[in-house]
């Protein structure tokens, strides 16, 4: 059930009995050159899809723009920031919390909205309610470890793959090209570099470290439709798996 294709007759009578919304997060940003910019919002989106038809629990929009300064270099990336990114989905929860939900399933594409979610899931809870992040890219490397990948890279490149055969342009996959700081200071994330064996916590502008703005060991050319549609269906099972445990909890 979708908020936006039902009236508000239909939205009191759900609230009459239920309390829960799944709601997508996800961000229009750089993936390399490969990949659409909206990554992180449509596989979100997607995996919700299929989790639509064998759920009753009603689906909110999913919020396309996340926060995301770091990758902002890139044309086409969109940025809110964490304080516009919370105070918007502060208002979101607000209303829907107003109307009767108190159980929010965040469905997140994008690893930089995690800081304001898990701040809306602390104001959540002050209130009585509750709200839960799922993260599908780190979900799918539990669900199978040889999924396991990095931003731009073979993991998102399938998923988008099975999504739309025009969201991934396979004549631009290219290396990578990580510029390290130094010889002993290693590049190994958008937000770490390595320094013997340890990894030291840093923020910079992506465009300082990649060229073309994908990270990771999962090179995108090892991507394949097959290995995204298994991801992507194995991601919703879970989460429709989870719904049915979370609504047990009682607040």
């Amino acid at each position: 059930m979708r908020l936006e294709r039902i009236n508000w007759t239909q939205a009191e009578e759900y609230f009459k009995h239920n309390d829960m919304v799944i709601i997508g997060t996800g961000s229009i940003e750089c993936h390399g050159k490969h990949v659409a910019l909206g990554t992180d919002f449509l596989v979100p989106s997607k995996i919700i899809e299929l989790m639509e038809p064998r759920t009753d629990v009603l689906i909110a929009p999913t919020m396309p723009y996340g926060s995301c300064e770091y990758l902002g270099d890139f044309p086409g990336t969109v940025n809110l920031g964490y304080d516009v990114l919370y105070a918007v989905m502060t208002k979101i929860t607000e209303s829907l919390y107003k109307h009767g939900a108190r159980k929010f399933l965040f469905m997140n594409g994008h690893g930089g909205n995690n800081a304001a979610l898990e701040q809306v899931c602390m104001d959540l809870d002050k209130k009585g309610a509750m709200g839960c992040i799922l993260n599908w890219w780190t979900l799918a490397w539990v669900l199978d470890p040889a999924w396991k990948g990095g931003h731009g890279g073979g993991e998102e490149t399938a998923a988008m793959m099975a999504i739309g055969d025009d969201l991934v342009d396979t004549s631009l996959m290219c290396d990578n090209n990580i510029q390290h700081l130094t010889e002993n200071l290693k590049t190994t994330g958008f937000g770490s570099i390595d320094f013997r064996g340890f990894n030291i916590l840093t923020r910079r502008s992506v465009r300082k470290m990649s060229d073309n703005g994908w990270i990771g060991i999962d090179h995108p050319t090892t991507a394949t439709k097959e290995w995204g549609q298994k991801m992507l269906e194995g991601c919703a099972q879970y989460a429709l798996d989870f719904i049915e445990e979370y609504k047990k909890v009682e607040l």
